[in-house]
């Protein structure tokens, strides 16, 4: 199992802060240093770079405060060559058999580039904002029967379904897409884990302590195995890496001189609305208090102070994160989608520093080794004891 690599579409908008323009509290309409549109020219320039840096895909938000995840990706497709996209996208929202044909078309207008990252939905007033009444663990049950359908129909027969949520009458795609694309799944709470079991192809969680993650993963594994699957592992982190430790964590100490209490404050209360068990975990990290942030070896929760999801950071040397990489790798996770402030710098920082690291111990693939360093991979030979 090699290390798989993604980076982030900031198409909310990006710049050298965690403060922008949905900030919270005394920030909130306030101008703010650095902020960088997301419009079609910056997008296309941090899809370049990651795939000329090695990144496998790059994921898309999904939301009020981003632009589409499918229209702007498929746009992006045609400035890129090799690079996948992870499109973001609420079940619930459109019909499940027109999710499986656009995924279909998707595939085909980009020959084979799309992921899906399954997003139910965490925050009912979110939810509301699309029409969306269902509680919590409704929108699971719903989710079970919509990817249920959507992978119904992508086996290329007319398909019928009769559930609590859909009914649905010989649906159908005029071809199957190809290749399938693969699910990405999130969710840390008991109504989730069933769905993910039964669907999912990859689980992707949050950048928690190792400790707390191999729980999860191992709560996951039980769970697929009594449905006769096998589910792969991905993790949600932001990375801070440097030429050394020392300017690593200066940068993340930085990031947080915009953040006043208040806005900290503002920012925790409107978090802590959520429904979701995975934001509340992450809040749980850090407790709102600026103390004792590192809550393992360069694991940094300063993120998760203001904002909502990924709350956590990989801080350090190239080398000390390449460390926390493999430690999370060791634990079975394979997919690692990474991010950073802003996205277009960090994501050099990244592809220069921390990826020849990773191609020099052998953990990436020979492809992903040759793009990114232009050499071919290590020989690794076994040693005897």
């Amino acid at each position: 199992m090699t290390v798989r690599l993604h980076w982030f579409l900031p198409t909310g908008g990006d710049g050298r802060t965690l403060v922008d323009r949905h900030a919270y509290g005394s920030n909130l309409g306030r101008e703010t240093r650095g902020l960088r549109t997301p419009d079609i020219e910056y997008l296309a320039q941090i899809a370049k770079a990651a795939e000329q840096l090695g990144f496998e895909a790059v994921l898309t938000p999904t939301g009020t405060w981003c632009e589409d995840a499918w229209l702007t990706t498929v746009a992006l497709a045609q400035h890129t060559e090799r690079l996948k996209f992870l499109v973001a996208f609420r079940p619930g929202l459109l019909s499940p058999t027109l999710a499986a044909q656009m995924a279909a078309t998707y595939q085909r207008l980009t020959h084979g580039r799309l992921l899906l990252n399954v997003v139910t939905g965490g925050d009912s007033a979110e939810q509301r904002r699309f029409g969306d009444h269902l509680d919590h663990d409704r929108r699971y049950e719903r989710t079970d029967e919509f990817l249920s359908v959507v992978r119904g129909v992508w086996q290329g027969e007319p398909y019928d379904f009769h559930g609590a949520h859909y009914d649905v009458d010989g649906g159908l795609t005029s071809l199957p897409p190809d290749p399938v694309p693969e699910i990405f799944f999130g969710g840390s709470s008991q109504a989730a884990g069933p769905v993910v079991a039964r669907h999912a192809d990859v689980y992707l969680t949050w950048g928690e302590p190792p400790a707390q993650v191999k729980e999860k993963i191992d709560w996951i594994r039980s769970l697929a195995e009594r449905e006769g699957r096998t589910v792969r592992f991905g993790i949600r982190l932001h990375t801070i890496s440097r030429d050394s430790s020392a300017d690593a964590w200066s940068t993340a100490n930085r990031l947080l001189d915009d953040l006043d209490s208040d806005t900290i404050a503002a920012a925790q209360a409107a978090l802590g609305r959520s429904e979701s068990v995975g934001q509340r975990r992450m809040l749980e990290l850090h407790g709102g208090s600026r103390d004792q942030l590192e809550i393992h070896p360069n694991l940094w929760a300063g993120v998760g102070l203001v904002r909502g999801g990924a709350g956590t950071a990989l801080v350090g040397s190239h080398a000390e994160v390449a460390d926390r990489i493999e430690e999370y790798h060791a634990l079975g996770v394979e997919h690692f989608v990474l991010s950073g402030y802003p996205h277009l710098e960090e994501a050099y920082w990244f592809g220069e520093g921390v990826i020849p690291e990773l191609a020099a111990r052998g953990l990436l693939s020979p492809d992903t080794t040759y793009r990114a360093t232009g050499r071919p991979a290590p020989l690794l030979v076994a040693r005897g004891r």
